[in-house]
C-alpha cells in the first residue's frame, strides 16, 4: 500500500509540475538547482533559490522522492524508528517528503506538524500530507525557535540543520537532545556532503554519548522513471542513494 501511495504521489507530481513546463524546461532548472543545493546549500533558505516555476518543479519532482526514498530506508534500518509516537514534527519540512516517508513506516501513522517559513514548500507539503491520508497541519515559523508539542513525540530534522546559522543551529541540538529524556525520538538527516559539515561530529558524539547513533548510510534503490529520467538529463547519479543520520530514542 505504501508503493502504491508512493507511484500515484510521484504521478501527480509529474502531472502537476509539467503541466505549463517541458522537460527540458525542467531538467535546465534541476542542473542550476543542484548546484545550490549540493554547493551553496545556505541559498536555500533564501526565496530566490526556488523563485521560477522551474526551480520549483525541479525541487518538488526530482528532490522530494529522493528524500522519500532516502529517509524511508533509513528508518526501516534504524532499530525502533517505526514505532513511532503520536506526533512527528517535520522541522524544515520542506514538501513534505521525509516526514511523510517516516509517518508511513510507523506502525501506527502519528499526527504530522510540517514546519517550514518558505510559503511555496507549505504548500507542496500540505498536499503531500493529504495525498497520503496523514492527519497533519502546516506551521509557518522558524525551525529554530518553534514550539514543540508535548511528549512523547518523533522529531525529525531531514536536510535542514545545515541551512542554519551556527547559533540557532547549536541551540536547536540541544534543544531536541533535551527531549529525548522526556520521551522523543530524534531523528537528523544530512547528505554526505564533499565539504564536511563542522557541526557534524561534535554533534555525532554527543548523540552517541547519550545513547544514541550516529551512522552513514547507502542504498541501492529504484528511482521512479521521472526521477531517473531527470537525474540522467542533468548529469547526475542517484542509483545509488547516500545520507547520514543521527538517531536518538529514549
Amino acid at each position: 500500500m505504501a508503493d502504491e501511495h508512493f507511484h500515484r504521489w510521484i504521478q501527480s507530481l509529474e502531472t502537476r509540475h509539467l503541466a505549463d513546463l517541458t522537460f527540458s524546461e525542467v531538467s535546465r532548472a534541476l542542473r542550476a538547482l543542484s548546484s545550490t543545493y549540493v554547493e551553496r546549500r545556505r541559498r536555500l533558505t533564501e526565496r530566490s533559490a526556488l523563485a521560477g516555476a522551474g526551480k520549483r518543479a525541479a525541487f518538488a519532482l526530482f528532490y522530494g522522492p529522493l528524500h522519500y526514498l532516502l529517509v524511508r530506508e533509513i528508518v526501516r534500518a534504524l532499530p525502533g524508528a517505526a514505532v513511532g509516537s503520536p506526533t512527528l514534527v517535520d522541522l524544515g519540512c520542506g514538501t513534505g517528503a521525509s516526514g511523510v516517508a517516516w509517518a508511513y513506516e510507523c506502525s501506527r501513522r502519528p499526527r504530522v506538524v510540517g514546519v517550514d517559513r518558505h510559503p511555496w514548500v507549505l504548500g507542496e507539503a500540505a498536499r503531500a500530507y493529504r495525498h497520503f491520508g496523514l492527519s497533519a497541519r502546516i506551521c509557518h515559523d522558524e525551525v529554530a525557535s518553534v514550539s514543540l508539542p508535548k511528549p512523547p513525540a518523533s522529531l525529525l530534522a531531514a536536510f535542514t540543520l545545515n541551512e542554519l546559522q551556527d547559533a540557532p543551529r547549536d541551540g536547536l541540538l540541544r534543544r531536541l537532545v533535551e527531549r529525548t529524556s522526556r520521551g522523543d525520538q530524534v531523528l537528523i538527516v544530512e547528505p554526505i556532503a564533499r565539504l564536511a559539515a563542522r557541526w557534524w561530529n561534535k554533534w555525532r558524539d554527543i548523540f552517541v554519548t547519550a545513547g544514541g547513533r550516529g551512522d552513514e548510510w547507502r542504498f541501492r534503490v529504484d528511482l521512479p522513471a521521472i526521477v531517473a529520467k531527470l537525474d540522467r538529463a542533468a548529469g547526475l547519479d542517484h542509483r545509488e542513494l547516500t545520507g547520514r543520520s543521527l538517531w536518538l530514542s529514549p
